[in-house]
């Protein structure tokens, strides 16, 4: 049967989960298999049989949750942990957390609860009361890019999702190497620093999730030679005085930012001692980067790796010259545009509370006509979140209207927000000014000569090419 029923006191649940048949059963990898329907060994080394792919879900680590949604597990998930909110509607999951009691997990009935071995390590009291309650407890976690589909594989195993997990490994991997093949075409491959913790200056070992993104991305890891600071650990020391001695070899500084490593803004990383000495900080070359993207083991790593190849291979990567043409302009491509030609990182909420909280604006992923899985998110969230492009609240929710042709007041506010433009009194005439709805912003732009005239109108509503986006982005 699939779970013991959750009827029989908690009491009395050790006894009964070594007499009954359980749809998890927990051997060591020596011991033979039954004839199960799924059965392998997770990375604590138990042997997993289930009778078939669980139905109810609970996921404790925010890239297991972010990997069964994309594998198409979404309508079995019952629960999440704390810190999931990618995609966005595994933010509104029941959360639980596994330093907490245990029996609010035991409750929710799940058919299957999958951790990692850091929460088997530190929480073992935890993971024990599910085990004794007959819930099925599966460790996953690669310890290195290498890893990786085998572990995509067993979610999928565990969540009836094979197929498509087949499928998404293929394009995922197809994405990463059209990535090498763009910046493979550079004569001089820049080194990078990546910096994993501001404390002590660490870096990561070369055959951790980062560490390959950077070959990935077409750079040189500087610190390729770091060794790793702990057995299963891929966090390495490197320290203030190796990144002076190599000062004026490292071309792009890369940090990361999230929960591993809370500080190191670019202004911060250029003031700190010495680093003023540093070719990536003198060249304006430091960038921060979300370590969901680079550090967690998520189908989302190759966004990561586009984003740091952005970093490092900019003429390239936000090559937009097959979109210049004089199609009629969408808003979905007026966005794309944007974050390509002003080289803008996709902007993604770092905080686990971030929609707990109160905040003004359009809420992230919130898009009634734009989901997560869609090309053009990421340029369109982020150029929202710049206030570049308006977003429209109706009703029923927030919607952007993507394939909405682009008007010339549109363009205009985007470029003035994107811009520092100023008012300078020129005062030039525009017939059709009353017809602006924000007059102000349309006459700076006209008397700083960003916008020419047409007869002395501005003709707002008039809708826009792809080229004339170029052309007026260009002016920034």
């Amino acid at each position: 049967m699939n779970k013991l029923k959750r009827s029989i006191m908690v009491v009395f649940a050790a006894a009964i989960f070594v007499t009954a048949v359980s749809s998890c059963s927990e051997k060591t990898e020596e011991q033979t298999a039954s004839n199960a329907a799924i059965s392998f060994t997770d990375d604590d080394g138990e042997l997993i049989e289930l009778d078939a792919p669980a139905e109810r879900i609970i996921s404790m680590y925010s890239a297991h949750t972010e990997n069964l949604y994309y594998l198409g597990a979404d309508d079995k998930m019952i629960g999440g942990y704390k810190t999931c909110v990618y995609p966005p509607e595994a933010a509104f999951l029941d959360m639980y957390d596994y330093n907490s009691d245990p029996e609010k997990v035991i409750a929710a009935d799940p058919d299957v609860v999958i951790i990692r071995p850091f929460i088997s390590r530190n929480s073992p009291d935890f993971v024990d009361a599910l085990k004794k309650a007959g819930i099925c407890v599966v460790s996953l976690y690669p310890d290195s890019f290498d890893e990786f589909d085998d572990y995509i594989y067993k979610l999928a195993k565990v969540s009836g999702t094979e197929e498509n997990a087949g499928k998404l490994l293929d394009e995922f991997h197809s994405e990463l190497d059209s990535i090498s093949s763009l910046t493979a075409a550079a004569e001089d491959k820049p080194t990078v620093f990546f910096e994993s913790m501001e404390t002590n200056i660490r870096t990561v070992t070369d055959d951790s999730m980062a560490g390959r993104c950077i070959s990935l991305a077409g750079g040189v890891n500087i610190a390729a030679d770091s060794e790793s600071s702990g057995e299963g650990i891929t966090i390495a020391d490197f320290g203030t005085e190796k990144v002076l001695e190599n000062a004026d070899n490292i071309d792009v500084y890369i940090s990361q930012h999230g929960a591993m490593n809370t500080g190191g803004s670019v202004e911060a990383i250029a003031e700190r001692p010495g680093f003023d000495t540093v070719k990536a900080v003198k060249e304006g070359r430091v960038y921060i980067i979300d370590e969901k993207l680079v550090s967690s083991p998520s189908f989302r790593y190759a966004k990561g790796v586009r984003e740091m190849a952005r970093y490092i291979y900019p003429e390239f990567m936000d090559d937009y010259s097959e979109l210049a043409n004089d199609e009629a302009a969408t808003r979905s491509t007026l966005a794309r545009l944007i974050v390509m030609h002003r080289h803008l990182p996709i902007y993604i909420p770092t905080s686990a509370s971030y929609y707990s909280s109160e905040h003004e604006g359009h809420t992230f992923g919130m898009f009634k006509d734009v989901s997560w899985r869609d090309d053009d998110f990421d340029y369109i969230e982020t150029t929202v979140n710049e206030g570049a492009v308006a977003w429209y609240e109706e009703d029923d929710g927030e919607y952007f209207y993507p394939e909405n042709r682009v008007t010339r007041e549109e363009l205009a506010k985007a470029v003035f927000v994107l811009g520092d433009y100023k008012a300078n009194g020129a005062g030039t005439a525009i017939s059709d000014i009353d017809k602006c709805a924000d007059s102000q912003m349309i006459q700076t732009m006209v008397d700083n000569g960003v916008f020419e005239l047409n007869n002395g109108a501005f003709e707002p509503e008039r809708e826009v090419t792809n080229n004339e986006i170029i052309a007026a982005l260009s002016t920034l």
